[in-house]
Order: C-alpha cells, then structure tokens, then sequence
C-alpha cells in the first residue's frame, strides 16, 4: 500500500467514529476504548479515513484488511487502460484512394480509443503555405472518418510539418 495505514497505539486523536468488524456503525468513541474494544475480540483498530472529523476507524484483522486492500488495488490497476498514440501521416498532394485508406485506419485507432495524431508532412516551400489552407487539407481526412471525435491538439508546427492530435468522443 502506497500510503501508511494507522493501526491500534498508532491512532494518536483524542476519539474516533467506530465501524465494528461485522459493519455495525457503533459511533464516536473514546480511542482508547475503542482499542481495548478491539483486543478484546482479538483484532485491530485500523483508522480507515483520517482525514474525517472525527477519523473513521474499523475494528478487523489488519492482515486480512491489507490483502483485500491490495486485491482491490490489483483489481483497479488491470481496469484502467493505457491509451496508446497511433500516427497517420499524410501529405498536401494525397490522392483520395490513399487519404481513404489513413482514415479506414484512423477510425479503427480511434474505435479501440487510441488517441491519433495526424501528421500533415511538409517539404521545401510546402512549409510557408497559409495555415488556412493546412488545416483544409487535413479536414479532408475529418469528413472520412467513421468514428465520432474531438480535437485535442489543434494543428501546431511540429518536426517535419504541422501536426494535430485527436480522440474519440466519450458517451
């Protein structure tokens, strides 16, 4: 566990709100009362929320409390779900069979909720041109798209042109 968990003689408040071992809420208590309460039934005071008023402790087997504390936390971390950046690059003078193509491939990025950054690459004078006309051209990508989206990053000068971030919409 990440951050430390108070138990018994660690509990240093004046009193605490009791929860005993079965859920029974048994209400504000002395600490040490609640203690002796809990050696008595051969288990921990274990302070769960300190930072309410008053500190909310449970009466359990610390053991038992820090294995299904990490079961819990093992659980959390295999939900959540790295999203992964694809690149689609296209070019100014793309022609529609390949921009159809980058936006078949887009739209299944953005369907396993990948984030797509399209790279609008640039070369010799293509650099200079007015940005208007930059984003026109990948907007051509946009109205292929089977997916929904939104824009993240809207299109910025990057290494070898302009480029621009993307992700699916979130219902």
């Amino acid at each position: 566990m990440d951050k430390r968990v108070r138990i018994n003689n660690q509990i240093r408040v004046p009193e605490v709100r009791v929860i005993d071992d079965d859920g029974t809420n048994l209400g504000v208590m002395n600490t040490v009362e609640a203690i002796k309460l809990a050696e008595s039934k051969n288990l921990d005071l274990i302070e769960i929320s300190p930072n309410a008023v008053p500190p909310i402790a449970k009466i359990a087997d610390y053991g038992k409390f820090q294995y299904l504390e990490n079961k819990k936390q093992k659980i959390a971390r295999a939900k959540t779900q790295v999203a992964e950046v694809k690149n689609i690059q296209i070019s100014i003078g793309i022609s529609d069979r390949d921009l159809e193509l980058k936006a078949k491939n887009a739209s299944e990025f953005l369907k396993e909720g990948n984030k797509v950054r399209i790279v609008l690459t640039l070369r010799g004078r293509e650099k200079y041109l007015n940005k208007d006309f930059l984003k026109e051209r990948v907007s051509r990508l946009f109205k292929l798209l089977t997916e929904e989206y939104k824009i993240i990053d809207d299109l910025k000068p990057a290494q070898r042109g302009q480029a621009m971030t993307i992700e699916k919409v979130k219902k």
